[in-house]
C-alpha cells in the first residue's frame, strides 16, 4: 500500500499527537498479527530527488520539492493478504486513520521472482 498526499496539505505533513498515537496502536496491532511486514511514512520532496533516465540512456536528476506534482507518496506499508479483496479491506481500515486529510491509497501486489516468466 503506497498513501498519496498533496504537499500542500499541511495537516498530513504535520500529524499531531492524537494521530501518532492511532497510527501507533494500529501498526503494533498490525505487526503482532503479521497484516503488516514493514511500514514508513516519508518527508515531503523538498528533502528527495527524482532520476530519470530516457529511452536514449540519459540520466537526469532533480532535487525536490516537485510542485508539479498533484499528489506525493507520503508513506508506505508492506502488508500480507490473502487476495486483492483482503488488501482492499486492509487498505480502507488504514486509509480510516487520516482524519480531515484527502489521501488515496495505492494497492499493489509484490512480484515474487518464481511470478515472472522462465525465459
Amino acid at each position: 500500500m503506497m498513501h498519496r498526499v498533496s504537499e500542500q496539505e499541511e495537516k498530513a505533513w504535520d500529524p499531531t499527537p492524537e494521530f501518532i498515537e492511532k497510527m501507533g496502536a494500529y501498526m503494533e496491532k498490525a505487526f503482532a498479527d503479521g497484516t503488516v511486514i514493514t511500514a514508513e511514512g516519508v518527508w515531503k520532496s523538498d528533502r528527495g530527488a527524482m532520476i530519470r533516465k530516457d529511452r536514449g540512456g540519459h540520466v537526469k536528476s532533480t532535487d525536490g520539492p516537485f510542485t508539479e506534482a498533484k499528489e506525493v507518496i507520503g508513506g508506505f506499508a508492506l502488508i500480507n493478504a490473502e487476495d486483492r479483496a483482503e488488501a482492499v479491506a486492509l487498505a480502507r481500515e488504514y486509509i480510516a486513520l487520516f482524519d480531515g486529510i484527502e489521501i488515496s491509497v495505492e494497492v499493489r501486489e509484490v512480484v515474487e521472482a518464481e511470478d515472472l516468466p522462465q525465459h
